[in-house]
């Protein structure tokens, strides 16, 4: 018997059916789903300093499980001490078990440790179903060594769901817990 995480027992059991009845759909194949889960993090004192580059890639391997890609620059700013394909970030896509494995650390282990936590803005929708929240200190993962942190930076996370509106996507995101600021109107 092969391990199946606990969100993906949780989005089959208790999602699927919840979604189905709000939204009035026929087939359990309409029911929207999370494809991928992007994290992306922009290092902008890595045109001075090479070894903020490493630093950003092996913290955000840690925190996702799986090895950090670097991203390089498509133009050249000389304004920024900028060339083209100097590093400038690190950026990591989540699929299936570590997407869920990862949502479920997020949701019950990360954003609660958030200082002052309110909930999450829900106005990041991009209209088209996928919604991109930012964290401002990477130190809220419990995976982060607080004594090898060299400099507190921020990063984009983005979900990638099927969903067809904004609506969708929210309570598809809702449902997996994630804590938004104001609960969406569902009935106008």
């Amino acid at each position: 018997m092969s391990y199946t995480p606990r969100y993906h027992k949780i989005y089959k059991e208790e999602i699927v059916p919840k979604l189905m009845e709000q939204f009035q759909y026929k087939s359990i194949m309409q029911v929207p789903r999370l494809e991928k889960i992007c994290l992306n993090q922009g290092v902008g004192a890595a045109t001075q300093d090479k070894k903020t580059v490493e630093n950003a890639l092996s913290e955000m391997s840690a925190i996702a499980g799986q090895k950090a890609v670097p991203t390089k620059a498509k133009i050249s700013v000389s304004n920024f001490k900028l060339r083209e394909g100097m590093t400038i970030g690190s950026r990591v896509t989540l699929r299936k078990d570590r997407m869920m494995e990862f949502l479920d650390r997020l949701v019950n282990v990360t954003l609660p440790r958030v200082r002052d936590f309110r909930g999450i803005n829900d106005k990041s929708f991009d209209g088209r179903g996928n919604y991109t929240m930012g964290i401002t200190e990477q130190i809220v993962f419990p995976e982060i060594d607080l004594d090898k942190i060299n400099k507190i930076t921020g990063m984009d996370i983005t979900f990638v769901t099927t969903a067809n509106t904004d609506e969708e996507a929210h309570a598809l995101l809702s449902a997996f817990g994630l804590p938004f600021k104001n609960a969406q109107k569902s009935e106008s």
